[in-house]
C-alpha cells in the first residue's frame, strides 16, 4: 500500500478570506473523501478529528478537515459567524476536493458542525451519500436567542454583540446569526431529510440536549436514520472518539460503492 500523505492546505476564498485545513490520503485522493466538520469554538485538529483520520487511514480512505472562518487558523472572526457562511465555507471545501478527484463526500459533523453538515447534505444530494452526526446542534441558530430573556434579546439587537462565555471559550457573536433563523428551521430540515445518517448523542449532554436528536428522528420520514445514545456521554464525547470513528467509518462503508 502507498505511504500515507498529509498535506496542510490554505484555501483562498473569493472574498479574500482563507480556510486552513488538512488533506490526508493514501495514494490517489478520489473518488470519495470523509470530511470532518468541527463544532463551535473548536477547530479541524481536535481529538475526534484525529481519531477519525486514523480510522480512515486504516481503510486507505481520503480524509479532510478544515477550520471554519472565525475558528482555528482560518481568517475572520466569530462576530461574522452566520449559518450561511458555514455553508459557503463547506461549498469552498467541496469545490477544492472535487479538483483533487473526490467528487463524493461523507460528512462527519460535530455539534455546530453537525448542523452545518446536515444542511449542506440536504442541499447537495448528488455529493453527499450519507452523514455521521455527533451531538448535532440542529437548533444552533435558534438556541442562543431562545436562552435569552427579553432584556438580553434587546441588548443583542441594539449592540449587535452577544458575549458567550463558558469553560472552553469567551467570545462575542454578531446579531446577524439570529437574523437567519427563519432559513434554518430544524423541523423543515427533519421533514426534508432523505438520506442515511448515523447520529451519536450523549444522554448527559447539557450543552446540546439529546432531545434535539430525538425530535429529528421523530420528524423524519427517512427510514435510514439511526440514533445511538451514549448513556454516560456529555457533549464533547471524547471518551468515545475511537468508538465513534470506527462505527462512523463502518456506516459510511455501506454507501461507499455509490461514490465509485
Amino acid at each position: 500500500m502507498p505511504d500515507r500523505q498529509r498535506q496542510t492546505i490554505d484555501l483562498s476564498l473569493p472574498d479574500g478570506g482563507r480556510l486552513h485545513g488538512v488533506l490526508s490520503c493514501t495514494g490517489q485522493t478520489g473518488p470519495a473523501a470523509v470530511l470532518y466538520v468541527h463544532g463551535f469554538g473548536s477547530d479541524h485538529a481536535g481529538d475526534k478529528a484525529l481519531a477519525l483520520e486514523a480510522a480512515c487511514a486504516r481503510r486507505g480512505w481520503t480524509m479532510a478537515a478544515f477550520d471554519f472562518r472565525g475558528h482555528g487558523r482560518s481568517s475572520g472572526s466569530l462576530l461574522e459567524l452566520r449559518a450561511s457562511g458555514l455553508l459557503a465555507d463547506l461549498e469552498a471545501v467541496r469545490a477544492f476536493l472535487a479538483t483533487q478527484g473526490a467528487s463524493r463526500l461523507f460528512l462527519v459533523g460535530s455539534s455546530m458542525g453537525g448542523f452545518a453538515a446536515a444542511w449542506f447534505a440536504l442541499a447537495h444530494p448528488g455529493t453527499v451519500p450519507a452523514c455521521v452526526l455527533i451531538a448535532p446542534a440542529f437548533c444552533f441558530v435558534q438556541a442562543r436567542w431562545a436562552a435569552l430573556d427579553e432584556a438580553g434579546r434587546a441588548a443583542w439587537k441594539r449592540t449587535g454583540r452577544l458575549r458567550v462565555c463558558n469553560q472552553w471559550l469567551d467570545v462575542e457573536l454578531g446579531y446577524g446569526l439570529v437574523e437567519e433563523a427563519g432559513r434554518f428551521d430544524p423541523a423543515r430540515l427533519a421533514a426534508s431529510w432523505d438520506r442515511p445518517a448515523l447520529i451519536f448523542h450523549g444522554l448527559d449532554d447539557d450543552t446540546v440536549p439529546i432531545e434535539g436528536s430525538r425530535e429529528f428522528l421523530r420528524r423524519t420520514a427517512c427510514p435510514d436514520v439511526e440514533l445511538r445514545v451514549l448513556e454516560a456521554g456529555d457533549h464533547r464525547l471524547h471518551a468515545w472518539k475511537e468508538e465513534m470513528a470506527e462505527a462512523g467509518c463502518r456506516f459510511c462503508a455501506r454507501y461507499w460503492p455509490a461514490a465509485r
